[in-house]
């Protein structure tokens, strides 16, 4: 039997979550890759091309690259210097300041690593202050830096002349996330703010469509006739193309990654090739949990193929716990639950879909359709074992295997069946969908939500608010306990606001120039009362959206309890403010009176009216 024993299989390795991934690192990439002629991985750069048009201009800017660890800030660094004219081995010289000539008759300093100057070296700061303040006009430069670490930097050097003023106004750059400045010829990227979810196909297309790939073609083992003798590093491949089995893992992962940046989790490209990487490689018996070619033999031998699937893959199930959680990919996706939540008519069918003549289509189409990593002989002895309750091990057995096929299935469920199998419920959040496809992306181009969207949230305000399951949902109610807003149960009517535009008051959707979601509730038509906000993230939705359905406002998170709470604080400000303004042309009485909230037999909030004489 040929088998191949792939350099790209194993240089694709190093990029995987190995205890020494030096080959994460973009210096040792290069070496490697000239070392073994091997062509490199290639991504698209986001903001290559803008780079380079800029350093060819006429009147080029300076440029701060910053980000985290991992975002590509050396990459794009030394992919400029090769385009404008560079060579590698200028590049490979073990300096910390690089000078080069452009075709502008402008001198490039590039610094790919600000933190690494050599006290002798910080000097050049003040060259570069130089430079963007147009006083000299013959130099322009290109830093990369981690955030913390640009501005350690200028802080060592603000005793030199005219350094202090620049940090100042990068460090506002930063803060308010502006990439120029009207005073400065500068221009900062933030590295950070390159979306994974626009990354990750990007990343896919790059290690799919490698030429090393073609090594695979001389393999006995490719697209082997019988299931069982079948590579499963080609198949993932297949699968992670899309060109296999009702495949939907680009999307699902994308809908995850956007996900997780809306509530702020940022994801380096360095982590998204770690993942592409262990979804193909991937297996708990292989040498570092990652398949080599001559191992796969082996796994074949040992009928463990199900270990290898990239369904399990994508949560790192081939690694031990202690390494998912220490691996910010994994431990980040596996937030989501995916496999460890239960869904009742998920789970029905693939335990007794084969026996209950209801589900028996959805179990063929979802679980025996997929030969390889469906439901294999395996799956099929300890279902068997688990429905007869034979064994206590044949049982745990088969639920860890379903726990498998629920993973598998979240990537596999077309879009068509989504709502009818309700694939979002195989996750904790089971109004990520939702929140995803009806409110966020429709925001974003400028569409409304549903109206029934929108009063479930204020329902969901209301409860939390008041502390009483209220149906109530066409406007805000604001209630104290009488002492303190923060009380679990607050009765003491303050004031409503209505959700429909009404003399100034409403209850809408508005998205912010990051393009952040939030629930906005104007009070009045005064310009001097602004509009409180609630910044509107996925947790926030489910949590709002979970108790307007019944849940308890502390089942879910006690954080975002305290937070609607917080939210409800400074609603309640803004109707003191509204109410100064009223009491202008008001006149005191001698009658004080208040309103006790009830509810009424339709779960709708009355209010009594109670009067006091003093």
């Amino acid at each position: 039997m040929t088998i191949v024993n792939s350099n790209f299989i194993n240089f694709l390795r190093q990029y995987g979550p190995i205890p020494k991934n030096d080959n994460m690192y973009d210096e040792t990439i290069q070496r490697l890759v000239k070392r073994k002629q091997i062509k490199p991985i290639l991504i698209d750069a986001k903001y290559l091309d803008e780079l380079i048009d800029n350093f060819k201009s006429d009147n080029p800017k300076s440029v701060i690259l910053t980000g985290t660890a991992g975002d590509g800030k050396t990459f794009h660094t030394r992919e400029v210097w090769l385009k404008l004219g560079g060579t590698y081995e200028q590049w490979e010289i073990p300096e910390n300041i690089r000078k080069l000539s452009l075709s502008n008759n402008k001198t490039l300093y590039a610094i790919k690593d600000l933190s690494e100057l050599l006290d002798s070296e910080r000097e050049i700061l003040m060259t570069f202050c130089e430079a963007v303040k147009g006083q000299n006009q013959d130099v322009v430069f290109l830093i990369a830096a981690n955030d913390g670490q640009l501005m350690e930097a200028f802080k060592q050097v603000t005793d030199l002349v005219g350094v202090s003023e620049v940090k100042k106004v990068i460090e506002d750059m930063l803060v308010t996330e502006k990439q120029t400045d009207p005073y400065l010829n500068i221009v900062l990227y933030n590295l950070s703010h390159i979306s994974a979810a626009w990354a990750l196909p990007r990343v896919i297309e790059a290690v799919t469509s490698h030429d090393g790939w073609q090594e695979c073609e001389a393999c006995e083992l490719k697209d082997h006739p019988e299931v069982a003798r079948r590579c499963p590093i080609w198949e993932n491949k297949k699968r992670l193309e899309g060109n296999i089995h009702r495949n939907m893992i680009k999307p699902r992962l994308i809908n995850l990654l956007e996900l997780c940046e809306i509530n702020g989790i940022h994801l380096p490209m360095r982590q998204l090739l770690l993942l592409v990487s262990n979804m193909l490689l991937g297996h708990p018996d292989a040498k570092d949990n990652l398949l080599r070619c001559q191992q796969v033999p082996d796994i074949l031998e040992k009928s463990s193929l199900a270990k290898a699937s990239i369904y399990r893959n994508i949560f790192g199930e081939n690694l031990s716990e202690r390494r998912r959680a220490s691996t910010d990919i994994f431990s980040t996706i596996n937030r989501f639950g995916i496999g460890n939540e239960t869904s009742n008519g998920i789970d029905n069918i693939l335990i007794f879909g084969e026996d209950d003549p209801e589900l028996k289509d959805l179990y063929h189409e979802l679980v025996l359709e997929d030969e390889y990593y469906g439901a294999d002989y395996t799956f099929k002895v300890n279902q068997k074992a688990y429905l007869e309750g034979s064994t206590n091990d044949a049982g745990k057995e088969f639920l860890g295997l379903v726990r498998s096929q629920r993973q598998r299935l979240f990537f596999s469920i077309s879009n068509e069946k989504a709502d009818e199998l309700k694939l979002w419920q195989l996750t904790t959040f089971q109004y990520a969908g939702e929140f995803l496809e009806k409110v966020y992306r429709v925001i974003q181009e400028g569409g409304r939500p549903s109206p029934q969207i929108l009063s479930r949230l204020v329902r969901g305000l209301n409860r939390i608010s008041t502390g009483v399951l209220t149906r109530t949902q066409d406007k805000v109610i604001l209630a104290t306990s009488g002492s303190h807003s923060q009380a679990k149960v607050s009765k003491i009517f303050e004031s409503s606001i209505s959700v429909i535009r009404d003399r100034g008051e409403s209850v809408q959707f508005k998205r912010d120039h990051s393009n952040r979601i939030h629930l906005e509730v104007s009070l009045s038509s005064n310009s001097a009362i602004q509009p409180v906000k609630l910044h509107l993230q996925l947790i926030r939705y489910e949590f709002l959206s979970r108790v307007a359905e019944g849940a308890l406002p502390g089942s879910f998170s006690r954080e975002c309890y305290e937070d609607i709470l917080a939210f409800k604080s400074r609603l309640l400000k803004a109707l003191e403010r509204r109410k100064l303004t009223d009491l202008e042309d008001e006149q005191v009485e001698d009658v004080m009176s208040f309103h006790i909230l009830k509810l009424n037999a339709d779960g709708i909030l009355d209010k009594k009216t109670v009067e006091v004489l003093f």
